[in-house]
């Protein structure tokens, strides 16, 4: 087991990000599950479920949580690749929050997330009778282009997916520092000297925000616009 430093319990992540995180893993796998059993009954929805989840969290990166927010976490190619040339230290990892590497790993998640669900949407299989909801916006030969780009988004999610479970074990293993916990927690252990306030956005505006993403999302693929 990864062994904790001694120091200060710290709350790093909200409700609304853990339970996102969480999610997008239990929905990824659904959608997955469900392609392959040729179920679009659940495939759909799950899909509907993913866009809402995806959207959220982008808008949450805006207004959420200091951790949340892609200002305080997305940094420039020198902080990325200053951070990579650590990457083979064996010191446990002290970031609060998302460290350079990571902040990359969400943002390409994120991205391939957004246009795999978005692909969906348009997309038309090889006989136009399992569509996506929006796909009457688009030509046949445009839908059928969408379907392909959403087997080449799935391929990037699965190859994104493995690096980042392989990132995690690393972390675990070699930097001694645990990143599923506090995930589950939002609770880390850091060193006193490197404590600092992290504010926590009120749980009720996520809830009313995610309330208004899933509110638009059903709209849009319930009543899609012709």
């Amino acid at each position: 087991m990864a062994r904790r430093p001694a120091g200060e319990r710290v709350k790093v992540w909200d409700g609304a990000v853990r339970l996102v995180h969480w999610g997008i893993v239990a929905t990824f796998a659904v959608s997955w599950w469900s392609i392959e059993q040729g179920r679009m009954d659940i495939h759909l929805p799950a899909g509907y479920v993913m866009l809402t989840l995806v959207l959220f969290r982008i808008v949450w990166g805006f207004v959420g949580s200091d951790t949340a927010r892609f200002s305080r976490f997305v940094r420039g190619p020198a902080a990325v690749f200053g951070y990579a040339r650590t990457i083979l230290d064996r010191r446990h990892s002290l970031w609060i929050g998302h460290n350079p590497l990571g902040a990359l790993s969400v943002v390409v998640l994120l991205g391939l997330l957004l246009a795999q669900v978005l692909s969906g949407l348009v997309s038309v299989d090889i006989d136009a009778i399992e569509s996506g909801p929006l796909a009457h916006l688009v030509s046949f030969d445009a839908g059928r282009q969408a379907a392909g780009l959403h087997g080449l988004f799935f391929d990037g999610l699965q190859i994104a997916a493995g690096l980042h479970l392989l990132a995690v074990a690393y972390y675990m293993i070699v930097k001694r520092t645990d990143l599923i916990g506090p995930m589950i927690t939002g609770i880390r252990r850091l060193p006193i000297t490197n404590r600092r306030p992290v504010r926590i956005v009120s749980p009720w505006i996520a809830l009313v925000l995610f309330a208004v993403v899933a509110g638009a999302v059903w709209i849009l693929v319930t009543h899609p616009p012709r």
